[in-house]
């Protein structure tokens, strides 16, 4: 069995969903997951989670993500993209000056409405479900965190552009470049999207699911399995002898030692005696013990 993350550049009309259903099938593994979903339309990393990694998703750091972006003023649709149906257009013309004394707008501390065609539930029903029946409803602002929103190209003839954009987790772009749309008064759309950067992870370091099965065929997949403990170089390490990592393998608490004490951090990337790398321990200082926060290690000895 595969441990580890591998970084994949998710192909266009898929989801991300279809991609897991695909690598199962290339490497026979049912357990996989994947961080960060990424529409249909969109390209770029995908990180895939294989075997033991698979349960550091729900504590792994979140450090945001980077896309570079499409879009088309003059146009709105229902979707906030190009695949969506046409609800208005417009001929107003905009100039790139007027889109450089907009987008300030929209760096720093946002608030964003979630799109109708979103994952987003409301009512325990997925936005995209009501929306396929024609339902609109009302949903919660969103925060987000813009980082940078930097044109790369703009062409006033044909009103098309290209943006990059760092932001935070959770972002909708397709809602960002709605809502520039709306304020310019003309409507905008999103015509491609591609994620560069996802929680540290970059674009030039994934693989297609095509060339995962050649490395498969080669019996090579392992050369491109990244470990799960990248994920936790920030992390101060402790080590176990072969005793205290039988205990934290099986969920047993341990003694807070002294040495782990005076670590400023509250969070340690736990290494076995064979220096295997184990899982993430929790410092309870005021009990005086270290928790299991999360066992990696994928089995218990």
């Amino acid at each position: 069995m595969i441990n580890g993350i591998i970084l994949i550049n998710k192909p266009q009309d898929f989801t991300s969903f279809d991609v897991i259903a695909k690598m199962r099938g290339i490497l026979k593994q049912k357990k996989l997951g994947h961080s960060g979903t990424l529409d249909p339309m969109a390209t770029g990393v995908l990180p895939v989670f294989a075997g033991s990694a698979a349960k550091a998703i729900s504590i792994m750091p979140k450090k945001g993500k980077s896309y570079t972006a499409g879009f088309k003023f003059g146009i709105k649709t229902d979707t906030y993209d190009i695949t969506g149906k046409v609800t208005e257009q417009s001929d107003k013309t905009i100039s790139r000056e007027m889109l450089d004394s907009i987008i300030i707008r929209f760096e720093g501390n946002i608030k964003q409405l979630p799109p109708m065609y979103s994952a987003v539930k409301v009512g325990g029903k997925r936005l995209y479900e009501l929306a396929r029946k024609g339902i609109e409803t009302e949903r919660p602002e969103r925060e987000a965190v813009i980082k940078s929103l930097v044109i790369k190209e703009f062409d006033e003839q044909t009103q098309e552009g290209v943006f990059d954009i760092e932001c935070s987790q959770g972002t909708y772009v397709r809602s960002i470049i709605h809502d520039i749309g709306e304020a310019l008064g003309c409507g905008g759309v999103m015509t491609s999207l591609v994620r560069t950067r996802s929680d540290g992870f970059e674009l030039c370091d994934c693989i297609t699911l095509e060339e995962l099965e050649e490395l498969r065929d080669k019996d090579e997949v392992q050369s491109r399995v990244m470990p799960c403990e990248r994920l936790f170089d920030e992390l101060p390490e402790i080590c176990f002898d072969e005793k205290q990592t039988f205990l934290y393998k099986n969920g047993v608490k341990l003694p807070l030692a002294a040495k782990w004490k005076n670590e400023g951090s509250e969070l340690f990337r736990a290494k076995g005696f064979d220096g295997e790398f184990i899982g993430i321990a929790k410092a309870d200082r005021d009990a005086g013990i270290l928790r299991v926060c999360k066992n990696l290690s994928g089995d218990r000895k």
